[in-house]
C-alpha cells in the first residue's frame, strides 16, 4: 500500500479504477442520474382504418363481381341497333330458306318440263303485254277521235259484250281446247274439276263450259265421285270442258308436272286435250240483278 500526499486515505479497487476519474458524490437533495438510461419506446400511433384500394367492388369475390356485371342488365343504343340488325338478318334468311323449299318441287323435274313451264310463263307475260297495248290504244283513240262521243259509245258496246261473255249471259266462240275427262271408276272428285278450272283461268281462259253448265266467277263444285254438281246442276262422266283461249297456253298448263293431267292419271282417270280453231260456248246464265249494290255514278 502506498501513501498519496494529497489524499492520505487508502484507495481501494472498489473506490477507484484505473484510468477513470473519480466521480463526485451528489450533493444533498440532488438525485444521481442513471449511468446508462434506456430510451423509453415512443407510443405507436393507432392503426388507421383505411379502405382497401378499389372500393367495395375490389373486396368482392370473382363470382360476386360476375353477378354484379350481369345483373341488372345494361342495354345501350349500340346493343339495340345490333339486335335489330340481327333480327332483320334472321328474318331474311328464314324467308330465303322458305322460298328455296317452295321451289324444291322443280328440282326433280325433267328438262323438257322446265322448258314447258318457262314457255308458259313467257306466254302469260306476252298476253299481259298485249292487253296493256290494247288498253293504251283505246286511250289514244279516245283522246284523238274527232267524234269522242261516237267512239265512247262504240267502246261501251264492246265492253258490254266482253262483260256479257264473262258473266255467261252471252254466247262466245273462238280458238281454244276441249278437255275430256273419262272416269270409269268414279274416283274423280269435285275438287279435281275445280283445280282444272283454276289452271285454265290462270292460263288465260276467257270462256269455259263444263258439259251443259256455263262457268262464271261464282261457280262452285260439290259432291263426290260419280255424283258431282256444278252450281247445283248434276253432271256425269265423261266431263267435257269447252274452253276458249290461246291453245298454246291452255294445253301446257294442264300438262305441267304435278298438274291436272298427272293428278287424274293417279286416280285411274284419263284426260284428253284437243286443240281447235273454233270452240263454241253456248250455255248461258241468267242475268242476276244485284239486290243491294248500286252504281256510284247514279
Amino acid at each position: 500500500m502506498s501513501t498519496d500526499p494529497q489524499n492520505t486515505g487508502p484507495r481501494s479497487g472498489d473506490d477507484a479504477r484505473d484510468g477513470e476519474p473519480e466521480r463526485a458524490a451528489p450533493a444533498a437533495g440532488e438525485s444521481r442520474p442513471e449511468s446508462n438510461p434506456e430510451p423509453k419506446p415512443e407510443p405507436k400511433p393507432e392503426a388507421e382504418t383505411r379502405p382497401m384500394p378499389g372500393g367495395p367492388r375490389a373486396q368482392m369475390t370473382g363470382r360476386q363481381r360476375l353477378i354484379a356485371g350481369l345483373w341488372p342488365p345494361r342495354v345501350t343504343r349500340a346493343q339495340l341497333t345490333v339486335a335489330a340488325l340481327l333480327f332483320v338478318l334472321g328474318l331474311g334468311l328464314a324467308i330465303q330458306v322458305r322460298s328455296t323449299s317452295d321451289n324444291s318441287a322443280f328440282r326433280g323435274a325433267r328438262q323438257e318440263d322446265l322448258v314447258r313451264i318457262l314457255g308458259e310463263l313467257d306466254s302469260r307475260t306476252e298476253r299481259l303485254e298485249h292487253e296493256k297495248q290494247r288498253l293504251e290504244e283505246q286511250r289514244t283513240e279516245l283522246e284523238n277521235s274527232s267524234d269522242q262521243a261516237e267512239e265512247a259509245r262504240r267502246q261501251t258496246e264492246q265492253k258490254e259484250q266482253q262483260l256479257g261473255i264473262l258473266a255467261g249471259s252471252v254466247a262466245a266462240q273462238g280458238p281454244g281446247i276441249t278437255l275430256t275427262i273419262t272416269d270409269g271408276s268414279g274416283a274423280v272428285e269435285a275438287d279435281m274439276l275445280l283445280d282444272a278450272i283454276q289452271e285454265l283461268r290462270a292460263a288465260g281462259a276467257e270462256a269455259i263450259q263444263v258439259n251443259d253448265v256455263r262457268v262464271v266467277a261464282d261457280t262452285y263444285f260439290t259432291g263426290t265421285g260419280g255424283d258431282i254438281e256444278v252450281d247445283g246442276n248434276r253432271i256425269g262422266a265423261p266431263y267435257i270442258f269447252k274452253v276458249i283461249g290461246k291453245p298454246q297456253d291452255l294445253e301446257p298448263a294442264l300438262n305441267i308436272p304435278g298438274g291436272v293431267v298427272q293428278t287424274l292419271e293417279k286416280e285411274q282417270a284419263t284426260a284428253t286435250v284437243v286443240r281447235s280453231e273454233k270452240i263454241v260456248v253456248d250455255a248461258l246464265r241468267p242475268v242476276k240483278r244485284p239486290g243491294y249494290a248500286r252504281s256510284s255514278a247514279s
